[in-house]
């Protein structure tokens, strides 16, 4: 015989709208910031580990000034971060909730 479980409201959690409206807004913003090919290629790249710009280009083969201003849409987002070494500038995914999004979608997308 086939059972469900069916929870009644009682046992549903009262839900704070204005939190789940604040939480819609941040989850649209971090959407809007990952909806671009090419930050979505570079996020693949680092999602696997940090990496020097000279690196990101390679792997990506997107040009110096597109890579640029994609890294620094990444930056003021605050999906990544930067450490320099050198004459060398190294990025990394600083966000959890975007490394937890690029950790799905590199499973789904970018390995295949």
């Amino acid at each position: 015989m086939d059972t469900q479980v069916v929870q009644t409201n009682e046992a549903m959690p009262h839900l704070d709208i204005s939190l789940m409206r604040a939480n819609a807004d941040n989850a649209c913003r971090m959407m809007k910031t990952l909806a671009n090919r090419d930050r979505l290629m570079l996020l693949c790249q680092l999602s696997q580990g940090e990496k020097r710009v000279g690196e990101l280009e390679e792997a990506t083969n997107i040009q110096q000034p597109t890579l640029s201003q994609q890294l620094a849409v990444l930056r003021e987002e605050n999906v990544v971060s930067t450490r320099r070494d050198g004459k060398h500038i190294y990025y990394k995914i600083s966000s959890p909730i975007a490394m937890s999004v690029m950790e799905l979608l590199y499973a789904t997308y970018c390995g295949k």
